[in-house]
């Protein structure tokens, strides 16, 4: 246990997101499932507010809790590999560049996010959106089976055929239903070179190139997925970025990106083939640990032309050079999913919205905030209703049923059923029914 006396304790409090600035009264960093389970035990007996930490990368910042305990998952590493099965079993601490460094040793993938430093729980708990999910859907979709703790310190197994309503629930509901220490997925045979990168676009171009774009995704072959962004350069110059990656043979990606490469004249062209493990961790440099980030998203039915003339207006107005919006593209495998198979139901809008506000300083915060909520506000009359769980920020628990659709009321009966006090409460929270 490390407390506010010991020399490690500021190290071992700060997460990704710098904004955050809390302090847990003990933080446990746990090194196997029988720590989980002393720390459940600890945190009841003394009645004391739990956080789980996987990697800490969520904006919102439910890693660390004020005065309570923390329990550290992100010493817990291994991966173990079955090329024979097409299975990897990661270790609750392991983050997406040390799943992706060993199942590539393979030639296999299992479909993640697009931030090799981002954990594998709280990912996978949430959802799980990428560049596979055309071609492979969800990180919750490949989910094989769980180990998970529970509230009254007892190990689980969920899978398919053992404790079938919890393996149901953890796909999608976040961390509200126990301390999952240890994933079993489906991997798939990917790379290790593909095609992907980013068509870079200056911004007079860009709403021609978002229009054409429209048209497009409704023709794209499921490997290919793309996410338009608007980014700033370093020099400060704003442009868009046509971000993409076709998951599949090198040969047809090249076939299937050259009617990307016609929607404009690009000023840049990394759309190559390229290392699969090169990809992924492409946009680290852009959100290194440390730095402070607020996040507003929906999910958006169409690409209409108001909201275009919206986004563009807005992304120019960004007090800070660092921040970047970025539209998802959602289709294929993902889409295809039934709604109510897993807990993760947001599966029939096609386009989900992230305005990623970055800054270092705290004297910007203020300023950033302010256009992250009036950026927010002004694109609210395009959305769907609907928002990413793993994408909502710090105080918007008023946005959890909006997360969950037709699904929330069942996830608040098993969470009824496996945390009636709601002791894992320090999260995306589901109120037991």
């Amino acid at each position: 246990m490390i407390g506010e006396d010991n020399a490690g304790y500021d190290h071992a409090r700060r997460i990704w997101n710098g904004k955050i600035d809390r302090k847990p009264r003990l933080i446990a960093q746990c090194l196997d499932q029988g720590d989980v389970i002393a720390c459940v035990q600890f945190a009841r007996e003394r009645e004391f507010r739990l956080a789980v930490k996987g990697n800490g990368h969520a904006v919102a910042g439910t890693a660390i809790c004020q005065d309570g305990l923390v329990v550290d998952l992100s010493m817990m590493k291994g991966v173990r590999v079955n090329p024979q099965e097409l299975s990897a079993r990661a270790a609750s601490g392991v983050v997406l560049g040390e799943l992706d460094h060993a199942t590539q040793a393979f030639g296999l993938a299992v479909p993640t996010g697009t931030d090799s430093e981002v954990g594998i729980s709280g990912l996978a708990l949430g959802g799980g959106n990428g560049w596979l999910m055309g071609a492979l859907g969800a990180t919750c979709d490949n989910l094989l089976s769980v180990d998970l703790i529970t509230a009254e310190g007892k190990l689980l197994l969920a899978n398919e055929s053992a404790n079938e309503d919890l393996f149901w629930a953890v796909r999608g509901g976040g961390g509200n239903f126990g301390i999952v220490t240890s994933f079993e997925f489906r991997a798939h045979r990917l790379g290790p070179t593909v095609v992907a990168g980013a068509l870079l676009y200056p911004l007079d171009q860009a709403r021609g190139v978002l229009r054409a774009f429209r048209s497009f995704a409704h023709e794209a072959p499921d490997p290919l997925t793309v996410y338009p962004c608007l980014i700033y350069l370093d020099d400060g110059t704003p442009v868009l970025a046509m971000a993409a990656c076709y998951a599949g043979p090198v040969g047809e990606g090249e076939r299937a990106v050259v009617p990307l490469k016609q929607l404009g004249k690009p000023i840049a062209d990394h759309l190559k083939p390229m290392l699969f493990l090169e990809w992924q961790s492409a946009f680290d440099a852009a959100r290194p640990f440390g730095r402070r980030c607020a996040i507003r998203s929906h999910f958006l039915h169409e690409i209409e032309d108001d909201f275009i003339e919206v986004l563009l207006a807005g992304f120019q107005r960004a007090p800070s050079r660092f921040s970047a919006v970025i539209l998802e593209h959602c289709h294929g495998a993902i889409a295809r999913v039934d709604p109510q198979a897993t807990a993760f139901g947001l599966r029939k809008n096609p386009y989900h919205l992230e305005i990623l506000s970055f800054w270092d300083s705290p004297e910007e915060t203020e300023a950033n905030l302010n256009w992250t909520l009036d950026y927010f506000a002004q694109t609210s009359p395009f959305s769907s209703g609907e928002v990413y769980v793993n994408s909502l920020d710090e105080g918007e628990g008023n946005r959890i049923k909006q997360a969950y659709g037709l699904n929330y009321e069942r996830l608040r009966e098993i969470k009824q059923r496996y945390d009636p006090d709601n002791f894992f409460c320090c999260n995306q929270n589901i109120a037991p029914a």
